[in-house]
């Protein structure tokens, strides 16, 4: 993954473990741009590190001595596999797999201790009647694996964090669960708490005592496994983020079958060289980069380029790898393969989108690097309070401490996982499907959203719009006319027997309004032209104007006017004729979705700017934008997929905070690049691996309940962390009095809990727009 930019500047990307928040990788970026000629950005979502460096004063060693340094670890990604079939460069699935699964593997083991080992002592801690002579031991016994291994990962950050200091919601974790486990221990040992017989009985009185007979070992347990559970959730769909590159690579094709020496050989793509001469079947997937040597054919490119209407291709013309032939037989000579592909430099595409994309920061942290600072100077002062007022060394260490239990945040661990789940789960019910927090944040602030034109504001297939018959003219399926109803059952017929898509969609739309197509006769495909044949004694032919000059048909000024009206419209014509003369002309294009109008008017309602991007020529476009209620100056056609990023990222260096909604392959870095990437569902794998939200549903209206959904969750999430901080902050002042008793500790806990679950719940009672 090292590439050389200059004679002296070399870029490598580095594999960073062990940050828990974004604050982690903003440390490491800060450490390495410190170096000498070193320009970084660390991505806390993909755990990766982008480098450029000088070569020739700084080697990679350094770079990863520098991370190790500052408390993280680091390494280069595998190299890519030689025999990669979509040549993109990617590493093995497996160990892909493997590894993903290794690094979630500890995370849930500590997770199922945590929760196996604190239910039991918050039973007993919570309820007089568990309370058995020597309960506060088996308390003991069941806690010290929750706060030493299972919280482990808490304390180990908190260390790092205090080493460059910084405070996190780890800092107050540790320090929280610390203080209420090593106060347990006094008090079992060298205080009161031990004598067999000891309970903490049910009572919420307020009386100052030296908390020699009190335990907390409820809150280090459960404080552990509450944000432990956040935090394994959290990691499962983080893991997920190098998912669109395999997608994307997973496109091409698996096997080719290469002509030598006058024979068909099927071989593995990896073992394709460039020069080789292969054989593509209708049907059949275009095995890499090339260009025809024998044959025609029309080649369904919509998933790379995002072009609705299939490319008739020839002897010379280029056809790119993964793409689909759809039409007759190809004989095309390999000129890139390998890591050199049209989908290997979008594959590189995705992935350098979503390393430049800027984690959000988590709000937790946020708070924490004030409320963590606040609450150890508070700790501090209620020590050098009581010692001054001559109170006693226990006293004053008591209420101290104290000070640091009260503010152990079990609300706080609860207040994003509680959301985010009823959140998610209530979307996952409307299909919209949130990945993690990060996305949430960023909905908040997104005012402009970029829409794929084919399969998000369109239906993503060809369909028979109209029929314009010599004479009149009809819509299809509108108006009952003989007429019409001939054209379409003898061209439908013919039509029917052709793999074209356009062909597809006339015969698909004739049978729905005449029913059962005859059988033709003498069915010929004139390549790059259309068809002909005998239907129902009538000599047809379904094609271009220029398949009717050739036998010498010339089409009326009325169906001439009509087909040029539909081409400046952006839809393909189609000229029909039969017994020497010309009938009718078909409408085919791409329909827009019934919905994608209202979906316009709910985002514009949301306070977003709609803007149409597409591959698609500007007629076509303009047409599409037009019907939906979009300004022809937000319509951005005849774009590549490496311009779809380019044109985000314009508008994001304009001052937008942009999303993003596509479906096709051609549309995933431009998702990834995105503040926001809303993938429809019934795309592509890869633009679905590549997007923050998945709408499952093909409806664009989704999109303006997946904005709606996720605001009301970030809400959400923002209101259980003012209340989870609001009862610290309101128990703070008791504990600093030395006030608290283990009981009134437990019920605040309890009831800031309860409090943060139920307020989530309220989710459950979203409703999409009807």
């Amino acid at each position: 993954m090292t590439s050389t930019q200059t004679p002296h500047t070399t870029q490598v990307e580095l594999a960073i473990g062990g940050m828990t928040c974004a604050s982690c990788a903003a440390r490491i970026e800060k450490k390495l741009n410190r170096m000498d000629g070193v320009a970084a950005t660390v991505n806390y979502a993909t755990e990766k590190a982008k480098v450029s460096f000088d070569g020739t004063d700084v080697a990679v060693a350094d770079l990863i001595a520098t991370v190790e340094a500052t408390g993280y670890t680091a390494r280069e990604p595998a190299p890519p596999r030689a025999a990669d079939d979509g040549g993109g460069g990617g590493r093995d699935e497996g160990d892909e797999g493997a590894e993903g699964d290794a690094g979630l593997r500890p995370l849930r083991e500590r997770l199922i201790t945590a929760v196996v080992l604190s239910v039991p002592v918050i039973a007993m801690a919570m309820i007089p009647a568990l309370q058995f002579a020597y309960w506060q031991w088996l308390s003991l016994t069941l806690a010290a694996p929750v706060v030493t291994y299972a919280a482990w990962p808490f304390h180990k950050a908190a260390v790092t964090n205090a080493r460059h200091g910084a405070a996190t919601m780890d800092t107050l974790i540790s320090v929280g669960t610390s203080a209420a486990f090593l106060w347990s221990l006094w008090a079992l040992f060298l205080g009161s708490a031990g004598t067999p017989g000891m309970t903490h009985p049910f009572e919420l009185t307020i009386e100052r005592s030296d908390g020699a007979g009190n335990i907390y070992l409820e809150a280090a347990a459960g404080v552990t496994a509450f944000i432990l559970a956040g935090r394994y959730f959290e990691a499962r769909s983080k893991r997920k983020a190098g998912a669109a590159l395999k997608a994307l690579l997973e496109l091409g094709a698996k096997d080719v079958t290469v002509l030598r020496g006058g024979r068909e050989e099927t071989v593995p793509v990896g073992e394709l060289r460039s020069g080789d001469r292969f054989l593509v079947r209708p049907g059949e997937k275009i095995a890499t980069d090339g260009r025809v040597l024998e044959g025609a054919s029309a080649v369904d490119a919509s998933m790379l380029t995002g072009e609705s209407v299939p490319v008739e291709v020839a002897v010379g013309d280029a056809v790119t790898g993964a793409t689909l032939n759809v039409g007759g037989r190809l004989v095309v000579e390999a000129t890139r393969v390998g890591s050199d592909t049209q989908l290997a430099r979008m594959a590189r595409l995705v992935e350098d989108a979503q390393n430049g994309k800027a984690a959000a920061q988590r709000l937790a942290d946020r708070v924490s690097g004030v409320f963590v600072p606040v609450v150890i100077a508070l700790a501090i002062a209620t020590l050098g309070f009581w010692l001054g007022n001559g109170a006693g060394l226990t006293a004053a260490f008591t209420a101290a401490v104290a000070v640091l239990i009260i503010a152990c945040p079990c609300a706080l661990g609860l207040a994003t996982p509680t959301a985010l789940m009823v959140g998610t789960g209530r979307g996952a019910q409307l299909g919209i499907l949130i990945k993690g927090p990060e996305v949430l944040e960023t909905t908040r602030r997104v005012d402009t959203i970029v829409l794929d034109k084919t399969g998000t504001v369109t239906t993503g297939r060809m369909t028979l719009l109209a029929t314009r018959v010599a004479g009149g003219a009809t819509d299809a399926g509108v108006e009952e006319s003989a007429e019409v109803d001939e054209v379409l059952r003898l061209a439908g017929a013919l039509e029917h027997s052709s793999e074209h898509p356009i062909a597809q969609a006339v015969a698909a739309g004739a049978a729905e309004r005449v029913g059962t197509l005859p059988t033709p006769a003498d069915f010929a495909n004139v390549a790059g032209l259309g068809v002909q044949g005998i239907v129902e004694g009538h000599a047809v032919l379904v094609g271009r104007e220029q398949l009717l000059a050739e036998w010498a048909i010339p089409l009326p000024e009325e169906l001439k006017r009509a087909k040029d009206t539909a081409e400046a419209a952006g839809r393909t014509a189609v000229a029909v004729a039969w017994d020497g003369e010309a009938r009718a002309v078909l409408e085919v294009a791409d329909a827009v979705k019934e919905t994608s109008p209202e979906a316009i008017r709910r985002l514009r309602a949301l306070g977003l700017t709609p803007m149409l991007l597409t591959g698609d020529n500007r007629a076509v476009a303009e047409s599409v934008a037009a019907e939906v209620g979009i300004a022809p100056e937000h319509v951005i056609a005849e774009v590549l997929p490496q311009d779809k990023v380019d044109v985000v990222k314009r508008l994001q260096a304009a001052g937008r905070s942009v999303a993003m909604v596509g479906d096709g392959v051609n549309d995933a870095a431009a998702l990834a690049q995105a503040d926001l990437g809303l993938a429809m569902g019934t795309g592509t794998d890869a633009a679905i691996e590549a997007g923050d939200l998945t709408l499952v549903r093909g409806d664009l209206r989704a999109a303006a309940d997946a904005i709606r959904l996720a605001r009301k969750t970030l809400g959400t999430i923002r209101s259980n962390l003012f209340w989870a901080f609001a009862y610290n902050v309101a128990a703070l002042p008791l504990a600093a009095a030395g006030l608290l008793n283990p009981m009134l500790a437990g019920a605040a806990m309890a009831f800031s809990s309860v409090f943060v679950v139920g307020n989530s719940l309220r989710l459950r009672g979203f409703r999409p727009l009807s």
